[in-house]
């Protein structure tokens, strides 16, 4: 069937724009987004992701607010028009595009949070290096992603607080990720049976500073190797040439060492072959949340991105990172302090997991 989107000059393939140039069912289109305050008061990740060959659309939001993990989430069919990116009360609206987005959650009985707040881009968002997984013969990852540091203005509602958002302190990142990774219903595994997708190290931070941001991501397995790296300078302004960083170093020091449960209270990166001089990073974590639960990203049988749930779905729920630690587990996503070796002082996204042994840091 037509949408509005037929409309426009952007076909890749003769088809509809309804429908991507590949029947892999993996093939996925995600928006992420996280804001802070600048400091431990709170920390929120939001998501949407459409799924066209499962004909799935999904969205979620998770904060962490004291000791409480609030979710609300919704899944429904994806339909024919791709442009509607609203599931439930959670909606995204596009003003400009690598510049302004809109992130609403509508208010609903009983639901633990509502906001309606607009992303400000701080930056040009940054396109990062292709990810690329084959493992037994099967493409796992082939995604394209871009990144971006911002401001968020608006009103916000938790539990029975409100806040009002302001961009002097309420900051945050964003990505725009397309391409394969593994989505929906789990398949049979096959000659996969036993073999991670992804492996060793995931460690990620996009930094934001008052005059430029530095972007950091590296996938580094147990034996040394990567499979994904980069370390950018971004600058404000964007006259300014984007700056590559060399390879960036790490050391984490982790209070609890167990794969999909460890826990970093305190990290270096360093960057050695930086433009002018080698450049270091003194990372503090502020609040975290454990992205993987309740939101699809995690093990979850009952909640996977790309999960067909039926027509709509929407549910909310909150847990006690306490009372509920034995749910606590996988990818963590943190506010966090960075402090430059030359003396600047920015916040950001401090991301990270093992996937199973990491001899470096005694994860086992």
């Amino acid at each position: 069937m037509l949408s509005q989107m037929d409309d426009y000059p952007l076909h890749q393939i003769a088809d509809l724009m309804r429908f991507v140039g590949t029947s892999d069912r993996n093939f996925y289109d995600r928006y992420y987004f996280n804001l802070h305050a600048s400091s431990d008061d709170l920390f929120m990740v939001m998501g949407m992701g459409q799924y066209p060959t499962l004909d799935v659309q999904d969205a979620f939001v998770v904060v962490r607010r004291g000791d409480k993990h609030h979710v609300v989430r919704g899944s429904r069919e994806l339909g024919h028009d791709r442009m509607d990116t609203s599931v439930g009360p959670i909606r995204i609206e596009v003003i400009k595009g690598l510049e302004r987005v809109r992130f609403i959650v509508e208010e609903r009985p009983g639901q633990p949070l509502a906001m309606d707040i607009t992303w400000e881009g701080a930056i040009p968002a940054y396109q990062e290096p292709r990810h690329y997984i084959r493992k037994h013969g099967r493409v796992l990852f082939d995604s394209m992603r871009f990144a971006q540091t911002g401001c968020w203005s608006g009103s916000l509602r938790i539990g029975e607080e409100t806040f009002e958002v302001t961009p002097d302190r309420w900051k945050g990142s964003r990505d725009r990720s397309w391409g394969i990774r593994p989505v929906g219903e789990f398949e049979p595994p096959g000659v996969h049976a036993g073999t991670p997708i992804m492996e060793g190290m995931w460690n990620y931070a996009p930094m934001q500073f008052d005059d430029f941001s530095i972007l950091y991501i590296v996938n580094e397995h147990n034996d040394g190797q990567r499979v994904l790296e980069d370390a950018v300078r971004v600058w404000k302004d964007p006259a300014r040439e984007t700056e590559w960083l060399g390879r960036p170093e790490h050391e984490h020091h982790l209070v609890v060492a167990k794969p999909y449960q460890s826990f970093i209270d305190r990290s270096v990166i360093r960057f050695p072959d930086a433009p002018g001089g080698p450049l270091e990073v003194a990372v503090t974590p502020l609040t975290h949340v454990w992205v993987m639960v309740g939101t699809g990203y995690g093990l979850e049988p009952d909640w996977k991105h790309g999960m067909y749930k039926g027509k709509e779905v929407v549910e909310h729920f909150s847990l006690d990172v306490e009372q509920d630690k034995e749910r606590m587990f996988g990818l963590v996503d943190n506010s966090a302090r960075f402090e430059l070796s030359s003396g600047e002082v920015g916040y950001g996204l401090f991301e990270y997991c093992f996937f199973g042994n990491f001899d470096r840091y005694g994860v086992a």
